[in-house]
Parts: structure tokens; C-alpha cells; sequence
């Protein structure tokens, strides 16, 4: 780990009359060094005050024999700093290489991405001249957490967490966002007509939230159409929270359509803690040419200068920067005839902004950030309610190659235990017994559930007699799921067909 150079700190001693706020600095893979470079540059010329340590990740970590990417002792500068500012990195190919990123935002308790997609019509070419949409990502829940198994040599799965608390964080967060930077409306996509207890939690939760902010109008879409609807009408949202790989996706989608990715820089916030990095790769083809953008990295750099306090340097920035944006002063790939006038690399396009600092831009809004921390929220949660919860049956999933869910069906339709017995045995979701259709393909994967009829409450020894029962009929037990009711209510789907 290195520090910045005597004379960096020097200038940022000098800014303003500002403390410099320590950050963590990582360069990154490929094009990441350039650009990081560029980024510092401006910013520093800008007036950061900043006190920059600096520590190696990526590739050559990696093939140094560590699998997350990152050294241990550099977790001490992000603990000293709480702020880390990150170039792309390179992932070598193979098994048993963990994201940087995924380790970083759960490590570190990242729970909200934040992704600003503006296009910058007629500058930027783009089919939406009109697009200013906030993605709100939760970013350490959802299918994300990253538990899968393979069960049978047919069927794996990947478990699905939505927590209460996970998502009203990240719910608050995109509205108390909202509030603080003026935006008007708030959107949450959920699939929660076919997940209705995961993507129902997430929808139920946005409605319960959004009810203490009055002065915000909300709405909600089945993420399918609503996404169809971002890519084709972008001006008619403003605000968007998703559970995380919805927003993984639709955030690259909606950086993409305002005209090109290399253009978005990426907050991930914390408790504490937060990370900024442009949302493009390393792009290793383009390393050392002095051909890559610094857009999205420096675009990032302005979201990290707000939440630690220099917003106004933050504004002078991004201004100088749509400053250049609009006097046609373009890196490759945005470069257009006709709209570009000046086809720059990499350090030309820093001084271009830096020749322009304390400038406004003529045609596109400029930014004033009017020196808040207008993203570093404390949100609290509230109390959970207490509920009745009881056991009231289970799940017993098996392998079996026989294909006929009736030879199943009755081999363990008599197997009963306190208020426990066969309900049902469904297939990949699918209901085949009893009364199941012949027509239904099965593969090697079952479960089987035992339940009373009207949810009367068992012990869990009488599930563990239940899975004696199972094994003695030959059947090899994979996972079992309890099934519960809270205050009285099923929490648990039923079987498709049933």
C-alpha cells in the first residue's frame, strides 16, 4: 500500500482550506490505470481535497494466489478510510475466483447501487434524447447470495433470499434519494405475480414505505413489462428500486441506451462504508494506447466527492465536463461526425476538462449539488412485528430416476405423523400427485409435502419421523423446507396445478 505523492497532498491542503478526506485508491486491469489517473487529475485540478492511499487488486493479486482479488492487509486502508474509489479490474477466467465486487459490497455491507443514466442528446447519440433515470440496485440479497447446489444429477438450484430488513434499506434509501435530489417519482419492479412471497415481499414493502413519503408520487411494474417499457419510453421514469439481479441487468440496459456504458459511473453505500467505480470492464485491448474514456470513472469520482462532503467541487467537475461533452471534444468512442469536432485520447480529454473548469455548459442542465451529503442517509429501520409463527408441515425433497410420480404416490401416502401427511408431490414446481397429468415431463428431483388440510400445528419431531418414514419407503432425501404459519397464515407456495 502507497500513499499519494507530497505533492498531491500539498494541493489538496490547499483547497478550499479543506481537511483532506482520506480515500482508498485502487487502479485496476487494463485500461483501469489510465483512467484512474485521469480521474485524479481532474478532480485534484477541481479543488478534491483528498488524502489518497493507495492499494494493488485484480489480476496480479489473483495469480498471486489469493482468490477474492484483493490482499488482506488492504482491508486495513478500507477501514481506515471508509471511501474506496475503483478502477475496473480483470477476473482471470477458471473456477475459484471470487468478484472483487460481490465480496467487496457483502464485506463491506454495500447495500445499495446507485446508477445514474443521463443521455446527453445531441452530443452523446442515443434514441432517447430525453432520459435522466436513477437505478436504486439492492446489492447483497436476492439470488446473489450466491447459494446453489446440485442435488441430483439432473436439477440444481440457487436459493433466493429476500430479507425484511435488506429490503426495507434499500427502499428508504431510494426514497430518501428522491427526496434529496428533488426527484419526483419513485418505480419498484418485482416479478411478484409468479414470486409472490420473495418479489411479494419487496412490492409489500415499497407500498408500506412509500405511504410516509406523500409528496412522492410511486408506482409499480411487473419487472418484464416494466423493463420493456424503460427501453422504449426512459422519459417516463425517474427513480427506480429493484431487488439486485433486476437491477444488475436493467442498469447496464439503461446506461446503454443514453448512448454507451463507458459513460456511467456506479455508487455502492453503505452503513459507513462506500465504494465508486465506473460500471464498464478493464477492456484489456485497449490498455496502455491512451484511447479510453475516463467518463464513467470520473463520473463515479463525482458521486464519491458528494458523499464526502466537496459537492460543490463535485458540481465544478461534472459542469466541465458536459462543458467538453458539448463542445464536441470526444474520445473514440463517442466520437461522431458531424456532432464530434475533436478526437482526443485519454490524457487530452483530462486537460480538455481541466481547461474548462469553473465553466457552465451551454445547452445541457448543469448540476448543482448545492453541498450536500446528499447520498450518505442513516436509515433506520423499524421494529419487526412480532408474529405467531408454528410448524405445520415439510417439505421433503428426494431423488428418484422412476419417472412415475403414482409408483411414489403410493409408496408414502400412508405415511402419517401427528398432524403430518401426504399432501401433495410435485415435479420442478409442478403438481403430479395425486391426480398429476400424464403429459407432464418429470425429471429426477421431487417434493414431497406433509401437511394437515386446515394447518393444524405439528412438533418437529414429528418431521423427523416423517423423514424416517421417507427413507425407510428407499427414497434418498436431498433437503427438506419446514412449512410455517404466521399469525395464522400459510408461508409457503402452493404446488403449480394445485
Amino acid at each position: 500500500m502507497e500513499t499519494a505523492n507530497a505533492n498531491s497532498q500539498a494541493s489538496a491542503l490547499a483547497s478550499n482550506g479543506r481537511k483532506p478526506v482520506p480515500i482508498t485508491v485502487a487502479n485496476g486491469d487494463g485500461i483501469g490505470p489510465e483512467i484512474m489517473a485521469a480521474t485524479l487529475k481532474i478532480i485534484q485540478a477541481a479543488g478534491a481535497a483528498l488524502e489518497i492511499e493507495t492499494i494493488e487488486i485484480g489480476e496480479k493479486v489473483y495469480m498471486a494466489g489469493n482468490p477474492a482479488g484483493i490482499e488482506p492487509s488492504s482491508w486495513d486502508s478500507l477501514r481506515r478510510t471508509k471511501v474506496f474509489l475503483k478502477a475496473p479490474i480483470t477476473t482471470p477466467q477458471g473456477g475459484g475466483f471470487k468478484s472483487l465486487n460481490v465480496t467487496t459490497r457483502k464485506v463491506l455491507g454495500l447495500y445499495a447501487n446507485v446508477r445514474p443514466c443521463i443521455s446527453y442528446h445531441p452530443y452523446v447519440k442515443t434514441k432517447h434524447p430525453i432520459m435522466d433515470v436513477v437505478i436504486v440496485r439492492e446489492n447483497e440479497e436476492d439470488l446473489y447470495a450466491g447459494i446453489e447446489h446440485q442435488q441430483t444429477p439432473e436439477v440444481v438450484q440457487c436459493l433466493k433470499l429476500i430479507s425484511r430488513p435488506g429490503t426495507e434499506k434499500i427502499v428508504r434509501y431510494a426514497f430518501e434519494y428522491a427526496k434529496a435530489y428533488g426527484r419526483k417519482k419513485v418505480t419498484c419492479f418485482t416479478k411478484d405475480n409468479i414470486m409472490k412471497m420473495t418479489d411479494g415481499l419487496f412490492h409489500k414493502m415499497f407500498d408500506e414505505i412509500g405511504e410516509e413519503y406523500p409528496d412522492i408520487e410511486k408506482e409499480h411494474w411487473i419487472v418484464d413489462i416494466g423493463a420493456a417499457k424503460l427501453a422504449d419510453t426512459p422519459e417516463a421514469f425517474d427513480v427506480i428500486v429493484m431487488p439486485n439481479l433486476y437491477g444488475d441487468i436493467l442498469s447496464d440496459v439503461a446506461a446503454q441506451i443514453t448512448g454507451s456504458v463507458g459513460l456511467a459511473g456506479s455508487a455502492n453505500i453503505g452503513d459507513g462504508f462506500a465504494m465508486f467505480e465506473a460500471i464498464h470492464g478493464s477492456a484489456p485491448r485497449r490498455a496502455g494506447q491512451n484511447m479510453a474514456n475516463p467518463s464513467g470513472l470520473l463520473l463515479g469520482a463525482v458521486q464519491m466527492l458528494v458523499h464526502i462532503g466537496q459537492a460543490d467541487v463535485a458540481a465544478r467537475v461534472q459542469n466541465a465536463w458536459l462543458k467538453t461533452l458539448e463542445d464536441g471534444v470526444h474520445t473514440y468512442d463517442i466520437f461522431k461526425e458531424g456532432t464530434s469536432k475533436e478526437k482526443v485520447g485519454t490524457n487530452e480529454f483530462a486537460d480538455a476538462v481541466i481547461a474548462r473548469m469553473g465553466m457552465q455548459p451551454a445547452t445541457l442542465p448543469a448540476v448543482n449539488y448545492s453541498g450536500a451529503k446528499a447520498d450518505n442517509f442513516q436509515i433506520k429501520l423499524k421494529p419487526r412485528p412480532e408474529v405467531k409463527r408454528e410448524l405445520v408441515g415439510i417439505d421433503v425433497f428426494v431423488y428418484s430416476d422412476n419417472r412415475d410420480a403414482n409408483v411414489m404416490g403410493a409408496k408414502l401416502k400412508d405415511i402419517k405423523a401427528g398432524n403430518m401427511e401426504l399432501n401433495m408431490i410435485t415435479n420442478r414446481g409442478v403438481k403430479v400427485y395425486p391426480n398429476g397429468f400424464p403429459e407432464t415431463f418429470c425429471a429426477d428431483h421431487w417434493r414431497c409435502r406433509f401437511k394437515s388440510e386446515v394447518y393444524k400445528p405439528s412438533q418437529y419431531a414429528d418431521a423427523m419421523s416423517i423423514m424416517k418414514a421417507v427413507l425407510d419407503a428407499g427414497y434418498e432425501i436431498i433437503k427438506t423446507e419446514n412449512l410455517y404459519t404466521f399469525d395464522g397464515e400459510p408461508a409457503f407456495s402452493a404446488g403449480q396445478g394445485q
